[in-house]
């Protein structure tokens, strides 16, 4: 097991309208993380991974290609202290 960790992810590209929201929750919850994830008004995706720091690093590399469909054409990461969230989420 590695410690906990927690990242923040802004994803660009084609990334709404192509299930990205659905399908990061599914792998997310699959790695047993806590977080959420949500559509940003320019047409971004954000996300929050807790958990692991193993886990947390495949939902990171997971997001870099997204779900079919998806074009993705940026990814930046913003590594966070864990706040000790539990389940995962889409909010938006």
């Amino acid at each position: 097991m590695t410690s906990p960790g927690r990242s923040v992810v802004v994803v660009s590209g084609r990334v709404q309208g192509v299930f990205f929201r659905a399908s990061c929750a599914r792998e997310a919850s699959a790695r047993h993380l806590g977080g959420w994830v949500r559509n940003r008004q320019d047409g971004s995706v954000e996300a929050a991974f807790e958990g692991q720091a193993d886990a947390v690093a495949q939902m990171v590399a997971w997001c870099r290609q997204g779900p079919p469909g998806a074009v993705v054409i940026a990814v930046d990461v913003r590594e966070e202290p864990p706040i000790g969230e539990r389940g995962f989420r889409i909010t938006g």
